[in-house]
């Protein structure tokens, strides 16, 4: 049984991991893997990154060390910015998961970036939300409306 679920929200100590061969790329998923843990009252215990993507992930020195952390027990859960730090696919990254779970600890990604807000987007929400809702702001333009 994992010490605390992955949607789990408290004080638990997480490993930061990354894996990107640009540094741009390693700093931008520390950011979105440390903002979930932030959401969640995870207290971010070490950040690691591997600098080759390419190596196979038993062959990489920093999940070696996450790893340690978490065997030790001075991690209890690992974030990741994307699946793509550690698996080649969802498959794969489940599969870790469940491994990383029978052991104790828990493995969860960040989700993905907000998207950026336009100008105006707000109000265009408000009025789609008044719409569909059957108020509509504009009811003298509705045709068929009671005047």
């Amino acid at each position: 049984m994992p010490k605390s679920p992955s949607g789990g929200i408290g004080d638990v100590p997480v490993a930061v991991y990354s894996c990107a061969a640009e540094s741009d790329a390693v700093r931008d998923a520390e950011r979105r893997a440390r903002h979930c843990a932030d959401a969640r009252h995870w207290h971010v215990a070490g950040t690691w990154s591997d600098d080759d993507p390419c190596v196979p992930l038993y062959a990489r020195p920093a999940w070696a060390a996450v790893t340690s952390a978490l065997s030790s027990g001075l991690v209890r859960g690992i974030v990741v910015a994307g699946i793509s730090h550690l698996a080649e696919d969802a498959g794969q990254f489940a599969a870790l998961g469940v491994l990383i779970r029978d052991r104790g600890g828990f493995l969860t990604e960040a989700t993905s970036p907000p998207v950026r807000q336009t100008p105006g987007q707000h109000e265009r929400r408000h009025i789609l939300l008044e719409a569909s809702s059957g108020w509509w702001l504009w009811g003298d333009l509705v045709p068929g409306a009671a005047s």
